[in-house]
């Protein structure tokens, strides 16, 4: 899309970056009067709304939005900042973390929203930061255990955030990460040699019978043998018997599935979003898969 700017000569770059707006007459206190986005411009996180599952967020390369009723996307800060990595807090709605590049440019570190994603503070840089942290999880038992990868190496933290150290043993080539909802010290890597599991929160890992590139995984928040992943080259799965098994999704034949999130108020409902920028959702346990948006 094009924007005309009176007087100065627009750098053309900026063009892939910009949306049209226009008032919200969305009924909803946390939305209402927000700027609509008529269009997605890119994808780096996703997380259902833990008070209010109407409500699915989307981390851009300009601030965070969220996806209203399956319908219209809402920005939910002023804030345009580039957030290549974001978690949510596991039971605490309002309560949200990201990583990646402020509007203004270099690394914004680890950083944490404790009003629902409307401000930021900054917690902390990492090791060898500020951090650019492009995959990020947060312990869905214990909040205080967040991982991040950055330059290639994963980080991990034990008090939410404040300090972060380096796992030495992780595998390489880590493209998504989740965690088990039942077990703290259980983390999950979706990596270019499959998917990979910890059980001392990322000491020693170990294959969870799955080959191939992982670009997506997610965990259910009721039950850690239920898994959802998608495979680059094979397409989305699951297991049931916590890998044992896996099984291919019918209804769903788009592009490659980037992020996928569960609703934790109803396990069956997932949602997925791909590189062509659709949103899809099931509400069968990932059984079928129907575009939303």
């Amino acid at each position: 899309m094009k924007k005309i700017v009176i007087g100065l000569v627009a750098i053309a770059a900026l063009a892939m970056f910009l949306v049209v707006a226009k008032p919200s007459q969305h009924n909803n206190n946390q939305t209402d009067k927000a700027e609509v986005i008529t269009r997605l411009q890119d994808a780096h996180g996703l997380a259902v709304d833990r008070s209010d599952p109407s409500k699915v967020y989307i981390a851009t390369h300009t601030g965070l939005l969220a996806l209203v009723d399956d319908n219209e996307f809402v920005r939910v800060s002023e804030a345009r900042d580039d957030y290549m990595g974001f978690s949510a807090h596991p039971s605490d709605a309002s309560i949200f973390y990201t990583s990646g590049h402020p509007s203004r440019g270099g690394n914004i570190g680890f950083q944490k929203s404790t009003d629902g994603g409307k401000t930021w503070t900054k917690v902390s840089d990492g090791v060898d930061g500020p951090v650019d942290f492009h995959s990020m999880t947060v312990s869905q038992t214990n909040p205080n255990i967040i991982y991040g990868t950055y330059k290639g190496q994963l980080q991990r933290s034990i008090n939410e955030g404040k300090d972060w150290e380096l796992v030495q043993s992780a595998p390489a080539g880590i493209y998504t990460l989740s965690t088990s909802p039942d077990d703290e010290n259980v983390v999950y890597a979706g990596t270019a040699n499959g998917l990979q599991v910890s059980d001392d929160k990322g000491n020693t890992w170990r294959n969870l019978g799955l080959d191939g590139t992982i670009a997506s995984v997610a965990v259910s928040p009721d039950d850690s043998k239920k898994i959802v992943a998608y495979v680059v080259d094979t397409g989305l799965i699951k297991t049931s018997d916590g890998g044992k098994s896996w099984q291919a999704v019918g209804g769903y034949s788009g592009d490659l599935i980037m992020h996928i999130a569960y609703d934790t108020q109803n396990s069956d409902a997932v949602y997925a979003i791909n590189q062509s920028l659709e949103i899809f959702k099931t509400t069968d346990g990932a059984t079928t898969w129907n575009k939303v948006r």
